[in-house]
């Protein structure tokens, strides 16, 4: 293996990478790094995602600076590093007239692989993602949620160290999905080996990655764990009670400095506190008042949440 640059840990690092298609400007001076793992590749349509990854496989040279994956710079040993790396592109790649294994088989022979040797993981990644019985169909009689499968075999069959997977999920119902999820799930979960899953649905990057990088408009927006952007806020609090006189009540809250998020409505509210404020203030108050609290809780922000407001911020300033 030839190495040029970086610790073994790390997956892949960009310096100030720049890309354009005409005046259209898909990645911006955009400088990371980021370490072996699941990792989440984030953004809406335009954000660079799919030029990012390509770039990664070489299959895309930047217009200025340098990447590196598995320590090898990407513009110097492309080929080599894509017998490494397993690709599962957005759109459809198909042969026509090709049946499921020998669509399979060559992509393990495309890889670098002996065709007996691509036909025997060919069948054996297939049978591992549930298309044993669809292996000899021709690739025209596969349903949406099967090309997908299939999409991943052929990116499978050679056993990569690393996966680059875009949107994995597309144009799957909420059950095909759902299993999709968990195929990726127990992949992310095998020992030395990386997951880039590039996706616009953001439950899909919390029930498969540990680490999210978020893009926007080619700029990025955050890196870093999937459990640390989706924090949970102490000063918020999620308010019920029962009992009367809650008006009164919520009013000499507001007076001690409680900010109310939303109109109380059904005996709850949401409520945002001082930064010297204690949960014990919350039933000093209230015993004034002829109401009993019976639910106190901090809110988190879900991966949604704090992407809106990740981009409406990165948007303003």
């Amino acid at each position: 293996m030839i190495t040029d640059r970086g610790h073994p840990a790390t997956l892949f690092e960009l310096r100030d990478v720049t890309h354009a298609y005409g005046r259209v400007c898909a990645l911006r001076e955009l400088s990371l790094q980021v370490s072996r793992g699941p990792i989440g590749l984030v953004g809406q349509n335009g954000a660079g995602k799919s030029t990012l990854m390509q770039i990664l496989l070489g299959l895309l040279r930047a217009r200025r600076g340098t990447a590196w994956m598995l320590g090898q710079d990407v513009a110097r040993h492309p080929l080599a590093l894509r017998g490494r790396i397993g690709y599962m592109p957005e759109r459809d790649a198909f042969v026509s007239g090709l049946t499921g294994i020998e669509y399979v088989a060559l992509a393990g022979q495309l890889s670098g692989m002996g065709r007996k040797q691509a036909w025997r993981r060919a069948h054996e990644t297939l049978s591992y993602l549930g298309l044993e019985e669809a292996r000899y169909r021709r690739l025209e009689e596969f349903s949406v949620g099967m090309k997908q499968r299939l999409k991943l075999a052929a990116a499978l069959v050679h056993d990569p160290e690393v996966l680059l997977l875009d949107e994995p999920t597309a144009g799957l119902d909420p059950e095909g999905r759902t299993a999709m999820l968990g195929v990726l799930r127990a992949l992310a979960d095998r020992p030395d080996k990386s997951l880039l899953l590039s996706t616009h649905l953001l439950g899909d990057i919390e029930r498969v990655c540990r680490h999210v990088v978020i893009l926007d408009r080619g700029t990025l927006l955050h890196s870093g764990p999937v459990e640390t952007l989706r924090r949970a806020r102490p000063r918020r609090y999620r308010l019920r009670w029962q009992g009367q006189g809650e008006e009164r009540w919520l009013q000499a809250l507001q007076q001690r400095g409680i900010e109310l998020v939303e109109p109380p409505a059904g005996g709850e509210v949401s409520v945002t506190v001082p930064e010297n404020w204690t949960c014990r203030q919350f039933f000093r108050e209230s015993l004034a008042h002829p109401l009993v609290i019976t639910g106190l809780e901090p809110e988190e922000d879900d991966l949604e949440t704090v992407y809106e407001q990740l981009v409406t911020g990165g948007r303003k300033r």
